[in-house]
């Protein structure tokens, strides 16, 4: 595969992942207010355009992406693919809500 149609795939991947997230807000407008902690990123994200891909694993839309691209272009075989290339992202995070948890409580 070329890289044209890596791009291709990519543009096309963007256009779906946005619907998606569209398509949840037309549906339950609260949803773009409401959140959860991405399993793959970590971070809190809006529950509009997440999905949830199997035991406990819900993906935020940005993650959807990332993973959807991934095995579209055989990067990743399967969601636990991106999970694991995600890692030091998720580890990170929680490290900087610990660190903000300690300094709230310390005040």
């Amino acid at each position: 595969m070329d890289k044209e149609e890596q791009m291709k795939i990519v543009e096309e991947m963007q256009k779906v992942v946005a619907q998606m997230k569209q398509d949840d807000i037309d549906d339950n407008p609260a949803s773009a207010d409401e959140y959860f902690v991405c399993t793959c990123c970590g971070e809190e994200k809006s529950v509009a355009g997440s999905v949830m891909y199997g035991d406990g694993v819900v993906l935020c839309n940005d993650c959807v992406l990332l993973a959807e691209v991934g095995l579209a272009l055989g990067k990743i075989k399967d969601v636990q693919g991106i999970l694991d290339s995600m890692e030091d992202v998720r580890l990170e995070k929680m490290c900087e809500f610990i660190k903000q948890d300690q300094k709230t409580h310390e005040n």
